[in-house]
């Protein structure tokens, strides 16, 4: 029993050192590349609140401007249109009874199209009201963008792990683990301040125009060389 012990003690210490070993020339680090990336993609949300006596009243009103808006968004081929939230609710007095009824509901607009989604913008705000607008970079173009990345950032990784492995006096080194990841891409929120309902503007002044701005996309790789 005891030369088992023995035994068993020696293979766990050849063992740590063997792992030792092998760990001993690894060097971890990161890298990481960016590109500031144009907003490609406009995204806006109009709403309708109307407020009645009757919900009956409330909800056929609002359907009336929600097939008003669709019919309206159809003519338009590049933009996206799409019915959101909708509910309809009752609004108590200081009794605690029923006084009128609210409704709401909203139409969401998806495009790459900014001039043809700021001229549906300027009809569909005759009944409804622009709650906001965001701008993102498009699927298609954040998948090719960190695709271009990703090809940058293993150049990036090769470049520096033939730097460290020069810097340690080593030859060659190669690579245990890497690990690849991306951040980046947020959607830029438009001001509140620059949206105005084209109720209270002249019929002959064009349709708004949008600085959509850029996005920050990053890739980075952390690994681990083995120097040989």
């Amino acid at each position: 029993m005891l030369r088992i012990t023995v035994l068993c003690g020696l293979l766990f210490i050849g063992f740590s050192a063997y792992a030792e070993v092998e760990s001993y020339n690894r060097v971890n680090f990161q890298v990481e590349v960016s590109r500031e990336v144009a907003n490609d993609l406009l995204v806006a949300n109009l709403i309708v609140e109307i407020q009645d006596k009757e919900p009956a009243l409330v909800t056929q009103r609002l359907n009336n401007v929600l097939n008003d808006a669709l019919e309206k968004a159809s003519a338009f081929s590049t933009v996206k249109a799409s019915s959101g939230n909708q509910n309809t609710r009752p609004v108590y007095n200081k009794n605690n009874k029923v006084d009128t009824w609210h409704g709401y509901a909203e139409i969401h607009l998806e495009s790459l199209d900014f001039k043809a989604t700021g001229e549906l913008i300027m009809q569909l705000q005759q009944r409804m009201q622009l709650a906001n607008i965001q701008f993102n970079i498009s699927p298609d173009t954040r998948a090719q963008v960190e695709n271009e990345l990703i090809t940058e950032a293993i150049k990036a990784f090769r470049t520096r792990a033939s730097a460290i492995s020069s810097a340690m006096g080593t030859n060659t080194y190669k690579n245990v683990n890497l690990s690849i990841s991306n951040s980046g891409g947020k959607p830029t929120p438009h001001p509140r301040a620059m949206m105005r309902n084209v109720m209270a503007l002249e019929a002959s002044i064009p349709a708004p125009e949008f600085a959509s701005g850029d996005s920050r996309m990053a890739v980075q790789i952390n690994g681990a060389i083995e120097l040989q």
